[in-house]
């Protein structure tokens, strides 16, 4: 253990409180293993220039470069001066500007033809990239009286590769080049967790070498044995943390939940007007399985939008009810909760009616439970639940609270996953009087990397197939500020499919009422005007607002229709209402923020004009849209936005537009993201443990890593032979994170 404390060593010891207290706040280092743990994002060679056409705007870079031009300009009729520097390095150009006094230090170090090192956040003003003060380093003038000590560090690295490091402002990337070269030596206490067999058969060096090469490389070769060292080493213990809970849900009871012949499930089979899908066969077929076991089953399904997730769940959830359990479903919010019953008691008739008057023989009852219901009728679905009566319950958190008492609570499905903790999952579960067997349901598709790595302890299924009768989207992006004739469209649009009878939405990212930025410059969408504002003008006004634009519309280009909105401020009521209003085809025009992303169905609704869509994820978008031709005319979705043709953010709307097919998209929803996100690390408040480690780009690793790992816990689950790896588990994973890895 005297190994171990040294890399546990607070980072003031070692660097300092100032710095110290930076990488803390600014980068989420703590400790010396943390630093260590840092590792470059690329590497220079000396006289090598950095490409200058892929700055990205709004971070901290660090670039290696040529002086191309240096010049003194005066403003304020005379009385300030600015030092303007042209970078190059063939591929692209980037400006330097320093004010006032600082302007003569760097105009006398950095003459046209030299290069430096320069450090700073990256923005744009009239149109060019630039860097406003930054930090440098000479580079073309070795042993000049001008070389600070930070360009010594540098010139240390002379005819080798310099790691540039991830930084942050305050903290450029050659400081942390000098920290790391203070906390380096320790490398060889590190606690290597990989199995002495397991490393040697694959070939791996150990981990002090890896660290040492990582950081301080004499090749690329070097460079690429430390890469796949500890890429292993993350996946390898992401996934011995996932094959744990595996084996310890393996290891609980639980009832066997079997079909039973001429059940609610057989008479529910018999009134569907439609044949189920071979997918919907296939994943039905695993689940009940599962279900027939005496371990708790835990299953993710998941689909694509409209695939028939809702059905394939129902159909197990009558299965458990028929075996004498009860299924519960947990929504995330009200109005998806609402929806849920509302499409299940529709689609089971007389068979929800369970101890009516009108219900069919082979019934059950299906009750809702959500935080505002009445006192009556919350008593009611209280009693129905303990006693065993209602067979099925759909709600939200209030499913949690400590009075909701069950029967014998025989299923949990968890209605999109990523919007719940495996705290709330769990105090659902722990409601059975043995752990009930889970099904978690996501309507985002998922790459099988996330999968395994995300929701690692969970055995998967996919619903890639349509049922027939889905119709094709086609989707649009409609640039308002480069064509406002477009928008005119749009709005045309929206009009020809209300008069061939159907409905549609308009969703905006913003509510927009008293309290909610309304009043602010550019949030009554003025901006939609002919091209007149730059990118920075549609990047800094406020998102476009529900409220606003419902009213812009009634007054406008939708003059005439019935326009309503829905957002998640309106009291519950009053949604369910909307709700059923549009479901009902009393509204024609819906206007609503994301409320509407998921579980919402409303068949004749044939379009969509999103608002601002540049604001919103991939997935989202992909979400969203899948809210249209669910029914047999064909869906319109149109993505609205005032980004100009050739940025980022265009790029990602033509993908949205371009496939339908939302595990493609999720890919490139992926490689958009940082890996933290993806593995929920927002949700834990934890760093993501992911350094090296590529999601999307090492599959092979981490199937590789799944698969070694659950024999190695297959063998010895308290890993008792393997304290190394029990340590590093530890360390790289408490308790609190090892939890939230199921996260999505």
């Amino acid at each position: 253990m005297e190994r171990v404390s040294a890399l546990d060593e607070p980072l003031k010891k070692s660097l300092g409180p100032a710095t110290a207290k930076v990488m803390g706040e600014q980068l989420g280092l703590h400790t010396v293993g943390d630093l260590l743990h840092h590792y470059p994002r690329r590497y220079e060679e000396r006289g090598q220039l950095t490409t200058l056409a892929d700055l990205p705007l709004d971070e901290d870079v660090t670039v290696v470069a040529q002086v191309a031009d240096s010049r003194i300009l005066t403003f304020n009729q005379g009385r300030g001066q600015r030092l303007e520097i042209t970078l190059t390095d063939g591929s692209g150009r980037l400006q330097l500007v320093f004010f006032g006094r600082g302007i003569h230090k760097p105009h006398k170090e950095l003459p046209p033809g030299s290069r430096g090192m320069f450090a700073g956040k990256v923005s744009v003003f009239n149109r060019k990239l630039q860097l406003a003060h930054p930090t440098y380093v000479p580079l073309g003038r070795e042993g000049a009286d001008s070389v600070t000590d930070a360009a010594s560090a540098v010139d240390d690295f002379a005819g080798k590769l310099i790691p540039i490091y991830p930084a942050c402002k305050g903290l450029e990337s050659w400081k942390i080049t000098k920290a790391v070269d203070a906390v380096l030596p320790r490398a060889v206490e590190a606690v290597d967790p990989l199995p002495p067999a397991l490393r040697e058969g694959r070939g791996f060096v150990p981990l002090p070498e890896a660290l040492l090469k990582v950081h301080r490389p004499d090749t690329r070769a070097d460079i690429e044995d430390a890469r796949q060292r500890l890429k292993w080493d993350e996946a390898f213990v992401l996934q011995v943390a996932l094959a744990r809970r595996r084996f310890a849900d393996a290891q609980l009871p639980a009832v066997a939940r079997e079909p039973v012949a001429d059940g609610v499930l057989d008479a529910f089979d018999a009134r569907l007007p439609f044949t189920l899908t071979d997918g919907q066969r296939k994943v039905t077929a695993e689940i009940f399985a599962d279900l027939a076991t005496e371990h708790p089953m835990h299953r993710l399904l998941q689909g694509e939008v409209g695939s028939g997730k809702t059905l394939v769940a129902l159909r197990a959830m009558l299965t458990v009810v028929d075996a004498g359990g009860q299924a519960a479903m947990l929504a995330p919010t009200e109005v998806l909760a609402q929806q849920h019953h509302r499409s299940i008691t529709e689609m089971m008739g007389e068979l929800a009616q369970g101890g009516m008057l009108g219900g069919a023989e082979h019934a059950t009852k299906v009750v809702l439970l959500t935080g505002s219901m009445g006192a009556a009728a919350r008593r009611q679905a209280l009693l129905d639940l303990v006693t065993g009566e209602a067979g099925i319950v759909i709600g939200t958190h209030a499913l949690i609270e400590d009075k909701v008492r069950f029967h014998d609570l025989g299923l949990v499905v968890v209605d999109e996953q990523h919007r719940f903790g495996v705290e709330q999952r769990d105090a659902l579960r722990s409601k059975g009087k043995q752990p009930p067997h889970l099904l978690v349901m996501t309507a985002t598709p998922i790459p099988r990397t996330v999968a395994m790595t995300v929701f690692g302890d969970l055995e998967t299924s996919v619903l890639d197939q349509l049922p027939a009768g889905r119709s094709p989207i086609a989707s649009h992006v409609v640039p308002a500020q480069d064509k406002p004739h477009f928008l005119a469209r749009a709005w045309e649009r929206v009009r020809e499919e209300v008069g061939k009878g159907h409905q549609a939405y308009v969703v905006c990212p913003r509510i927009g009422d008293d309290d909610d930025d309304a009043g602010k410059p550019g949030g009554n969408g003025k901006t939609r005007k002919a091209g007149k504002a730059a990118v920075e003008d549609a990047e800094k006004r406020p998102p476009l607002a529900v409220v606003e634009v419902a009213e812009q519309l009634t007054r406008g280009p939708l003059g005439g229709l019935r326009i309503e909105v829905l957002h998640g401020r309106m009291q519950p009521d009053d949604k369910d209402a909307v709700m059923r209003r549009f479901a009902a085809g009393e509204v024609d025009v819906l206007v609503a923020t994301t409320v509407i992303e998921v579980g919402v169905n409303v068949p004749n609704a044939t379009a969509m004009v999103i608002m601002d869509a540049d604001r919103f994820g991939v997935s989202q978008l992909h979400q969203l849209r899948g809210r249209v031709g669910r029914g047999s005319a064909p869906g319109l979705c149109l993505l609205v936005t005032d980004m100009p043709e050739a940025s980022p953010a265009r790029a990602r709307l033509r993908a949205v537009a371009d496939t339908l097919d939302g595990f493609e998209l999720s890919r490139i929803d992926l490689e958009q993201r940082r890996e933290g996100d993806v593995l929920g690390q927002a949700q834990s408040g934890a760093r993501s443990s992911l350094r090296m480690l590529a999601v999307i780009d090492d599959e092979e690793v981490i199937a590789a890593a799944r698969e070694e790992a659950t024999a190695v816990v297959a063998r010895d689950p308290e890993l008792t032979d393997s304290p190394e790896l029990r340590t590093a588990l530890d360390a790289l994973l408490d308790t609190e994170r090892e939890q939230f890895l199921d996260k999505g």
